[in-house]
């Protein structure tokens, strides 16, 4: 591939195995198109998708994996951890290789424009592809949820970017734009009392005075009888892995609590990862160079 734009679809599905199966189908056997890892959560009952391509290519294959979210997905029966707004929740495409935010900014509005009215869906344009500064953050667009979106959108301040200006009424409506590259990552703690979780949450969070590149919010794990802080680091070289752990390890400790693991959701840049390979081994003047893989 001359030029590599990956895309990280997030589907609202993560228990129904068969269905998510046949959403990735859509990344399958496509030639310029690369599907690198998926993922599906049964507490946020949500499934995230990370896929790399040639710009047309990647555009059909995304297209494709939303009808097919609108046809499986009934969110009207919908139950999960995770706030979600749309069958297909959110679709961001970031550049890798050869690739522009500027390009990655109009893939997402054709593929907007073509999905919308292929399937009469609704999409807002979210963070660097954002239509207005109030649009830019994806929590306060999918503030409200399916179940409040329908009169939320009243509101000509909530007009979808593109097609019809209501939810679909099963499907909901999805965000889509350019963004930087994003962390999922996930903080487990010892305790089954949700309470905790949402008050470290609030600790790190940006909205509440935390971290400027950090969303947060506290999640039940019912089936490991635990609590997590589930988070998005919107920019991990200026909000880095390390420094948000130990800051949740510290805030855990005020209420008894430990931290028993950690998890990424999807695939994670390598300099993240080595950003916390030389703040916990007191690396002296590492650089991302000295990686084997990465000279090869």
């Amino acid at each position: 591939m001359n030029q590599i734009i990956e895309c990280v679809p997030n589907y609202s599905e993560g228990r129904d195995l068969k269905k998510v199966e046949k959403i990735v189908d859509c990344f399958r056997a496509k030639e310029g198109v690369k599907l690198l890892d998926y993922s599906s959560d049964k507490d946020h009952n949500r499934s995230v998708v990370t896929v790399v391509g040639e710009k047309e290519a990647l555009r059909d294959a995304v297209i494709e994996s939303i009808g097919k979210a609108i046809e499986l997905i009934d969110l009207t029966k919908h139950e999960g951890q995770h706030p979600r707004m749309g069958a297909i929740d959110v679709i961001p495409f970031i550049p890798v290789k050869n690739a522009t935010v500027e390009e990655c900014d109009a893939l997402a509005k054709e593929v907007a424009q073509i999905a919308s009215e292929k399937y009469n869906f609704p999409f807002f344009l979210y963070e660097d592809s954002a239509s207005a500064k109030h649009r830019k953050n994806l929590a306060k667009i999918r503030k409200g949820q399916f179940e409040g979106m329908a009169e939320k959108m009243e509101d000509p301040k909530w007009k979808p970017d593109f097609g019809p200006e209501t939810i679909h009424p099963t499907a909901g409506v999805a965000a889509i734009g350019a963004r930087f590259p994003l962390v999922a990552y996930n903080i487990n703690l010892d305790t089954d009392k949700i309470e905790i979780a949402d008050k470290i949450a609030r600790q790190v969070r940006h909205i509440s005075g935390g971290f400027r590149y950090v969303k947060a919010m506290g999640v039940e794990l019912t089936e490991r009888n635990q609590v997590q802080v589930s988070m998005n680091l919107t920019n991990y070289t200026k909000s880095a892995m390390y420094r948000i752990f130990e800051t949740v390890k510290m805030e855990a400790k005020r209420y008894g609590v430990t931290v028993v693991g950690s998890e990424v959701i999807g695939l994670v840049p390598m300099a993240a990862l080595v950003d916390c390979a030389e703040y916990y081994l007191q690396i002296e003047d590492f650089d991302i160079n000295q990686v084997l893989e990465a000279r090869l």
